[in-house]
């Protein structure tokens, strides 16, 4: 049996409005990576493999969790969100004020985007089918591979498993916390969901406020 443990990465720029000026690690997220380092040092068996997105926020997680020898794909990169914003803006007027309005904006630009009513730098199919591509990779028998991406590559990949539509990825995606752990064990009768939106580095009384989801 092998198992992939995925890991949103820390604490980008919440108060970005552009993809580039997101995709960069706050000094809470630095700090968050290296305490999910730490706890994965005491507590983890070692990995066969640990690779990231080319994105900068995935990329500073990894490597301030204490990984170095490192595999880079740009398959497990985010959805292009602040673009596919930018033309539920355009197109429909539609914008997300705050980041309460997620919840509710998210599902309306995927709906959008699944429909080819808007466009980005990839279709809804192929995001789709790059994260199935790296998820057979990362997949490899008897092997631990760690993938550090982000929430949307995560809601994507548990929505591929349990079969879910847009509405459900939605929901998946909005509370997923930043270097939260998620674990697919892979069997002779396929891959299983195990873990979801664990974050045990941060279950201490100390770290509570450190539980982001932005």
């Amino acid at each position: 049996m092998s198992e992939v443990v995925l890991v949103r990465h820390g604490q980008a720029n919440s108060a970005a409005t552009t993809e580039e000026d997101y995709d960069r690690l706050s000094d809470l997220g630095h700090q968050q990576a290296k305490w999910l380092g730490a706890w994965m040092k005491d507590h983890e068996q070692p990995f066969d493999l640990a690779m990231s997105g080319s994105l900068l926020r995935q990329k500073q997680t990894l490597a301030n969790m204490g990984f170095t020898d490192t595999d880079i794909d740009p398959r497990l990169n985010e959805i292009a969100y602040y673009d596919l914003s930018a033309e539920m803006k355009s197109v429909f007027g539609l914008e997300q004020l705050s980041p309460d309005d997620f919840v509710t904006h998210f599902p309306k630009t995927l709906q959008a985007w699944k429909n080819k009513d808007i466009k980005g730098h990839e279709t809804w199919e192929e995001f789709n089918t790059r994260v199935a591509d790296v998820m057979d990779i990362a997949r490899q028998p008897g092997k631990r591979v760690l993938c550090v991406t982000s929430g949307g590559v995560i809601a994507a990949i548990v929505s591929q498993l349990l079969d879910l539509p847009i509405p459900k990825f939605a929901q998946i995606a909005t509370p997923i916390m930043n270097t939260s752990v998620h674990r697919i064990l892979v069997t002779d009768h396929g891959p299983m969901l195990a873990t979801f939106n664990s974050a045990p580095h941060l279950d201490v009384a100390d770290r509570t406020y450190a539980k982001t989801v932005y």
